[in-house]
C-alpha cells in the first residue's frame, strides 16, 4: 500500500510508455545476451565493449579522436581519461551496490586524474553539489520496482545535467550508467555499449539533457523513453554483433 510513496522511482514507471519501451529494450538485451553471448562470451569481448564505450564517451565529452586512434593507445587526452576510467570501471560495481557515495567519487578521481588538483578527485564542487549526489546516493541504495535500465537513465541524466564535480561529468554520469547495469545485472559481463548509443543519437541525447535539466516533469518523462531507445541502440554495437 505504500510502495508509491516510498518508492522514489515508482511515479516514472506510471508514464505513458515508459513501461512498454523499457520492456521491449530488456528483452532485447537478454535476447542478445542469452542466444549471441552466454556461451561464447569471453573477457576480451568485455574488454572490447569498454574500449567503444570509453571511445565513444570521450567523443561526446569533446575528443575528436578516432576509435583506430584510442584502440592504438594514440587518442587525445580525453580518450586517455575516458579508457582509464573504463580500464577500472567494473570493478567498482559492489561498492555502487553498497556505497553509492564511494563509487561515484572513485569513478571521477579515475577520469580528471592529471586534469584538476588532487584535493579535487572525487569531491563535489560545492555545497549544493554535495547535496545532490547525497540525493543520488539515497535514490541508489532505495528500494524500488523500477527496471534497473530506467534507474542508470536518471542516474547518468542526474549527474550530466547537475555536474556535481569539478570536471569529466560527462564521464563520469556515462559510466556510471554502465555500471548500474552491470551491478543491478541486466549485463553482468558489460557487453552492450550504451555510450555508443548516445553517440548514434548525438543530438537527441544533448537535447534531451538539456529537457531533463530545464523541462520539469515532462522533460523528464521525455529523457527516460529517449534513454530506452539509447540501450537499444547500445545493444546494437555490442561486440556479440561482430
Amino acid at each position: 500500500m505504500t510502495t508509491a510513496t516510498t518508492d522514489p522511482l515508482a511515479w516514472l514507471t506510471t508514464l505513458e510508455g515508459v513501461p512498454s519501451s523499457y520492456a521491449a529494450v530488456r528483452d532485447g538485451i537478454d535476447a542478445l545476451l542469452r542466444d549471441r553471448g552466454l556461451r561464447r562470451t569471453s573477457p576480451e569481448m568485455t574488454a572490447e565493449s569498454l574500449l567503444r564505450g570509453a571511445h565513444a564517451s570521450a567523443v561526446l565529452e569533446g575528443s575528436t579522436s578516432s576509435l583506430e586512434e584510442v584502440r592504438g593507445g594514440t587518442g587525445d587526452g580525453v580518450a586517455a581519461d575516458s579508457v582509464r576510467l573504463s580500464s577500472e570501471l567494473l570493478g567498482l560495481a559492489p561498492s555502487l551496490a553498497r556505497s553509492p557515495l564511494q563509487a561515484l567519487a572513485r569513478i571521477h578521481a579515475l577520469a580528471a586524474r592529471g586534469s584538476v588538483p588532487d584535493e579535487a578527485l572525487g569531491r563535489p564542487r560545492d555545497p549544493a553539489s554535495a547535496d545532490r549526489l547525497r540525493a543520488l546516493s539515497q535514490l541508489l541504495l532505495a528500494p524500488t520496482g523500477a527496471p534497473a535500465l530506467l534507474v542508470a537513465a536518471i542516474v547518468h541524466a542526474d549527474i550530466a545535467s547537475a555536474a556535481p564535480f569539478a570536471s569529466h561529468n560527462g564521464l563520469v554520469a556515462r559510466a556510471a550508467e554502465r555500471l548500474v547495469l552491470v551491478a543491478r545485472g541486466v549485463d553482468e559481463k558489460s557487453l552492450v555499449v550504451p555510450e555508443a548509443g548516445h553517440l548514434a543519437l548525438r543530438a537527441e541525447y544533448e537535447s534531451n539533457l538539456i529537457g531533463y535539466r530545464d523541462g520539469g516533469q515532462r522533460g523528464v518523462h521525455a529523457w527516460v523513453l529517449y534513454a530506452a531507445e539509447a540501450y537499444a541502440a547500445g545493444a546494437d554495437a555490442s561486440p556479440l554483433h561482430g
